[in-house]
């Protein structure tokens, strides 16, 4: 069975062709483009959008050429989460979506929080506190009265290749308005803070067809009217399925890319204080499971350091900038990766220069320095979150499972080997493009019948690279307290 799985990344999105049959499982890549944030002027400042026309461009260039190579049996989307469009009532998108890392939610959650306090927030969406959820982007916008749904990002793709209207449930459950319990739509919060009810549309399951390429799409694009699979829709639920852990296995998980998800996996979702506290988040995943995890800033700050000295006309490779960093002190300097000031788009390796300065270490200047101080500041965060979600589920993490493209950072699999003391598998890089074919295999009739099988099949075809701990603990240790002088070793 040959199938199409578009993946869409923050700052880059690829349509993949997967095969998949008895023994079989393989994804290659046929259509890669860019992807990024738009800044547009309006009346008093600007707002980031993405091109979202742009890249359904780019899916249908893409699906057409998986075609051309062999015949497709299905198509599925999987993107980054919280963002949408706004479709009007016969259907017409309102505007173009605006990118998460725009600033118009400021001041919004704390806002909230003064009709809905966090703990009541909490115990209904189970959701992290992060200042881009949807719930505060919706409350955010200007005026909903011409908005008649809401459709994520894949859902909004969905809806353009087939006409039907839906939301998938690992998706809407990053939204802030889903009930991670009643695994529906938190109606009663939506009405409390003044969002419509009317823009939330119709859930369903990760693995249902939502409809067939339109007739009139599938004649333009010289393609037979194909079945369109709503799959894990969050990136992040298509690469857990992804994760290639034996059946019983005491396993973490790190979906590295852009962003790090960094969790566990759960039969049901973790509601207590101090999950809230620790701002753990509780999203859904395919087959009923729970996602509990909580958003590190990944590799997107380097990337943004590799921007910035293209941008400055001195680029440096990334392989050797990996080098450089190989070769630099361990833990000589490290900083909160996840502070807010990395959140935004710019020069990161002065803020990262500025930070260390102001907390008195040694204050990193080459391209290797800032990438070691990164990658080491990285493996820190994944040590710290591996370790709470450890203690708050009081769950055993025996080995983390690295997917996604730091998979491939062999350096970067090494030190979170070495900070979390535990053994890292890494691979496979392309787990996100496997989990969406899996779910759409198995919706289209292979025999998939659960997790099990899927990431069985995942490790009887793709090598992984085992990464042993190795160093002194008590550095880590000690380099955690550098970050957080209250944190427990």
């Amino acid at each position: 069975m040959r199938l199409a799985a578009a993946d869409l990344g923050a700052s880059s999105g690829r349509v993949m062709a997967g095969t998949v049959g008895p023994g079989v499982l393989s994804v290659a890549e046929v259509h890669r483009f860019p992807n990024g944030g738009v800044r547009v002027a309006r009346a008093g400042g600007s707002t980031l959008h993405w091109d979202v026309l742009g890249l359904y461009r780019e899916v249908l260039t893409g699906i057409r050429a998986a075609h051309r190579d062999g015949e497709l049996a299905g198509i599925g989307i999987d993107s980054w989460a919280v963002d949408y469009g706004l479709l009007d009532a016969s259907g017409a998108l309102l505007g173009n979506p605006v990118n998460y890392r725009d600033s118009r939610t400021a001041g919004i959650p704390e806002r909230v929080l003064e009709t809905v306090p966090a703990r009541e927030l909490f115990g209904i969406t189970g959701l992290q506190q992060l200042p881009f959820n949807t719930l505060y982007q919706l409350l955010a916008e200007h005026d909903l009265r011409s908005a008649e749904t809401m459709l994520l990002i894949p859902d909004l793709l969905n809806y353009w290749l087939t006409g039907a209207r839906g939301a998938e449930r690992t998706n809407a459950s990053t939204t802030q308005l889903y009930d991670v319990r009643s695994r529906d739509w938190a109606t009663g919060l939506a009405e409390r803070l003044g969002i419509p009810h009317r823009l939330l549309p119709p859930l369903h399951d990760p693995g249902t067809v939502v409809g067939t390429l339109r007739p009139d799409l599938a004649a333009e694009l010289a393609l037979p009217e194909l079945p369109v699979v709503a799959v894990g829709s969050h990136d992040t639920a298509s690469a857990v399925v992804g994760v290639p852990a034996e059946p019983g296995t005491n396993f973490a998980y790190i979906s590295s890319g852009t962003w790090s998800l960094v969790g566990l996996e759960l039969e049901a979702p973790e509601l207590g204080d101090a999950a809230r506290a620790a701002n753990f988040t509780n999203e859904a995943g395919v087959d009923g499971t729970i996602r509990f995890l909580r958003n590190v800033t990944g590799l997107w700050v380097l990337s943004e350091s590799l921007r910035t000295w293209q941008a400055r006309g001195t680029p440096v490779p990334l392989s050797e900038v990996l080098a450089q960093a190989a070769g630099v002190p361990a833990l000589s300097a490290v900083v909160d990766i996840d502070a807010p000031v990395f959140l935004p788009p710019g020069d990161m390796p002065a803020r990262i220069r500025q930070v260390c300065a102001d907390t008195g270490q040694r204050v990193p200047e080459t391209p290797g320095e800032i990438a070691r101080c990164v990658l080491d500041s990285l493996a820190l965060a994944y040590r710290r979150t591996v370790r709470q979600a450890s203690e708050l589920t009081g769950r055993p993490v025996d080995v983390v499972h690295v997917v996604g493209g730091g998979a491939r950072n062999e350096l970067l699999c090494q030190l979170t080997a070495d900070a979390c003391g535990v053994p890292v598998l890494a691979g496979p890089v392309e787990a996100a493009a496997l989990g969406n074919v899996l779910v759409q295999a198995r919706a289209l009739g292979a025999d998939l019948p659960d997790l099990a099988a899927m990431r069985a099949l995942i490790r009887a075809t793709h090598e992984l690279r085992r990464y042993e701990p190795a160093g002194d603990a008590a550095d880590w240790a000690g380099a955690a307290a550098r970050i957080d002088p209250g944190v427990v070793a």
